[in-house]
């Protein structure tokens, strides 16, 4: 019984903090808002992992595949 009860307040507790961001709204986000939320943390990521490199030599090895 008391596993049981530790599972409830476990689930409860998980409930709240799903509630606390945002889960529980229903609806769809502005394309621009969604897009300036997602910009500073792709240019994080480009800069910490090389990404623009990685893309241009992807680039130009299919503008090579394709006679370019």
């Amino acid at each position: 019984m008391a596993d049981a009860a530790s599972r409830a307040l476990i689930r409860t507790q998980g409930r709240k903090a799903f509630a606390a961001f945002g889960g529980g709204r229903s609806g769809t986000r502005h394309p621009l808002v969604a897009t300036a939320m997602v910009l500073p943390l792709a240019a994080l990521l480009v800069v910490v992992f090389g990404g623009w490199e990685a893309v241009v030599t992807q680039a130009s090895s299919v503008g090579v595949m394709l006679g370019r």
